[in-house]
């Protein structure tokens, strides 16, 4: 026995193998507009918010990266007997 999660696939299968190309991507276009209709839009003091979060993230990750190249470079020297490169 199908389940209905099962007939509603089926369905879905069957509709898709009908519909022409020009029927697939108007159906496309309208998906997007049904998707872009559930947006919403940050307030300003949110749009602040997620702006300064973004840019410590940002700083944190650079000073992360610099120390990890710093240390790898450090390493590199020693194993390849140059001595520390800094």
């Amino acid at each position: 026995m199908e389940t209905t999660d099962d007939v509603v696939a089926q369905a879905k299968v069957d509709r898709a193998q009908r519909r022409g190309p020009f029927a697939a991507i108007a159906l496309f276009i309208r998906q997007v507009f049904g998707e872009l209709r559930k947006v919403v839009t940050p307030t300003r003091k949110e749009l602040f918010s997620y702006t300064g979060v973004v840019l410590v993230f940002v700083v944190v990750m650079m000073i992360l990266v610099s120390v990890l190249d710093f240390v790898f470079g450090l390493g590199v020297g020693y194993v390849f007997g140059n001595g520390p490169t800094a």
